[in-house]
């Protein structure tokens, strides 16, 4: 049971503190500690509106949270899945999706998000992967992605036996360049503290071999190639599963923090109509394209052309919304979440990973073109005051005793995560997005409803099953599969009404956005009959009628 009361106290002392003039601001990413305080104070600030509970708890004890945010029928309004942290060395994800519910709830009063939250639920949930993502606050730092489930990466029959080594004793694990002819790497023409791939074909000759900041502790000739850990939680999910790939698991679904994602979203998140990740992959910058060829297989392997079309809708929206520009290519990977959301789970499926780096201009505001995404960075970096590479260092190697090696490179999780001073603007960018996302979801109404006298004793009832919303209720892809739950068109009869044609219980498989299925009945007698129509992700329309 949480301290309430002690978390209360904490509060008081904030607002205390904020009203004699002195913040308490947050400047730096969260740890998992302070992102479960957060979550924490928005349910005892807002326990009307806000429901945290955990999911589960990983192998290392740290919980799966999900914070469920709306009013009324939360269960039966329409919802939106954010999640954020499914790759682990994406700090910024996790960051903005609590900005999202931080900023959502204190803005609750006002009459339009009160109204939002009246027929809309929210499902955030914040970092899926926190295992991972806690190396990141840890005193050596290397990109990690993967949890602490201890795997056999090298299949050597040993586990965890040859980790990261930090041989300049930075804390930072970088990368490591050996001078030798027989190396594939030359120094990039764009920037000499780089490294390029040479090519023959272009007349380069390469003189460095590039490896990971490390010793071979196993003597096997790869470096570091069996570390502490893991299981990608990003590479875990039951579409398109890698088998066999390092870090994919022994099989799909193997994880606590994976499981514990699909039960939810699949047991009791039938309301969901739209999934918003906050990852690695990139739908919203650019839509997805259609293939007719991958959507006719077997196995589906790409987004169908109704939804393709609506992925454009949402991919200008978001361009409109956040002015974020020059994305590189960031397509979906094997046993990602965001693959899942659309292809297993059905619903339309939306990533980005929220920021990268930005467009780099000379003096005259004209922009520079790269051919390596490591140069564009450093060049955006240096104009920013970034520092963010560590210079290269000579160091003695217990494993190229005759050689000249160097450790050095760009700092582990600055080309993914930006200083933590732009993320009040990004999550404010991407907070709007969200709503207005929200705005578009799909929601069935009974409209121009009539009852007509029919002839003796006989009265025909029509009405329209109208999608009031921009979304269709469905995904195609949902439609095929059946998660996404159809719309339930039932009539009910009192005593003294019998049914003469019409069904008493139907059902649509999808209504496109404003668009809109007419049904229709006989009945025949007097007394009072009840219609309902929707489902838990479009909302319940309801009307109630007495012949007489």
């Amino acid at each position: 049971m949480k301290n309430r009361i002690l978390r209360s106290m904490l509060f008081l002392l904030g607002w205390c503190l904020c009203f004699s003039g002195l913040t308490v601001a947050q400047d730096s990413y969260s740890n998992f500690k302070t992102l479960t305080d957060r979550l924490n104070d928005l349910e005892d600030n807002y326990g009307n509106l806000a429901e945290l509970r955990s999911l589960a708890k990983t192998k290392d004890g740290r919980d799966i949270w999900l914070l469920t945010i709306g009013s009324g029928d939360v269960e039966n309004h329409p919802a939106i899945a954010v999640v954020g942290g499914a790759k682990g060395s994406h700090i910024l994800g996790s960051e903005l999706a609590l900005s999202f519910a931080k900023e959502l709830l204190s803005r609750s009063s006002s009459e339009e998000i009160s109204q939002l939250l009246e027929t809309t639920t929210f499902h955030v949930l914040p970092r899926i992967n926190p295992d991972a993502t806690e190396q990141y606050f840890a005193s050596l730092k290397y990109e990690r992605d993967v949890n602490s489930t201890s795997t056999n990466e090298d299949r050597d029959d040993a586990f965890d036996e040859d980790p990261f080594n930090d041989l300049n004793n930075d804390n930072l694990i970088t990368m490591m360049r050996v001078h030798d002819e027989t190396g594939g790497w030359m120094l990039h023409p764009e920037d000499e503290r780089l490294l390029k791939k040479a090519d023959i074909t272009k007349g380069e000759k390469g003189s460095y071999k590039l490896l990971t900041e490390g010793i071979d502790d196993d003597g096997d000739g790869a470096f570091n190639e069996d570390n502490p850990g893991g299981v990608n939680i990003n590479m875990n999910f039951t579409y398109d599963y890698p088998y066999f790939e390092p870090g994919a698991g022994e099989n799909m679904a193997s994880q606590i923090e994976t499981r514990a994602v699909l039960d939810f979203l699949f047991e009791e998140a039938s309301n969901v109509f739209s999934v918003v990740s906050f990852g690695p992959a990139n739908n919203l910058s650019s839509p997805v394209k259609f293939n007719r060829g991958a959507v006719s297989q077997r196995v589906i392997k790409g987004w169908y052309e109704e939804d393709v079309a609506i992925n454009k809708l949402i991919s200008d929206t978001y361009n409109d919304i956040t002015g974020l520009q020059n994305a590189p290519e960031m397509n979906g990977r094997p046993g990602d979440f965001f693959q899942w959301a659309y292809f297993h789970y059905g619903r339309f499926s939306f990533s980005t990973p929220g920021w990268w780096t930005p467009e780099v201009t000379d003096d005259e505001g004209e922009p520079l073109k790269f051919d390596s995404e490591d140069a564009q960075f450093l060049a955006w970096a240096e104009q920013n005051n970034l520092n963010a590479f560590v210079n290269w260092q000579e160091v003695d190697h217990p494993d190229f005793p005759n050689k000249k090696v160097e450790v050095g490179g760009i700092e582990p999780y600055v080309q993914l995560n930006p200083p933590y001073e732009m993320v009040d603007s990004l999550a404010g960018k991407h907070t709007e997005f969200v709503l207005e996302l929200a705005s578009m979801k799909p929601s069935v109404k009974l409209v121009n409803f009539e009852a007509q006298q029919a002839g003796r004793n006989l009265t025909r009832i029509t009405v329209d099953i109208h999608n009031n919303g921009i979304l269709p209720t469905a995904s195609r892809l949902g439609e095929r599969t059946d998660w996404v739950k159809e719309v339930v068109v039932e009539i009910g009869l009192s005593n003294g009404l019998e049914l003469v044609s019409g069904e008493r219980l139907d059902t649509i498989e999808s209504i496109q956005g404003d668009g809109s299925i007419q049904k229709t009945w006989l009945l025949r007698g007097k007394g009072t009959f009840s219609l309902s129509a929707g489902a838990p992700n479009t909302g319940i329309s309801t009307k109630e009628h007495t012949i007489r």
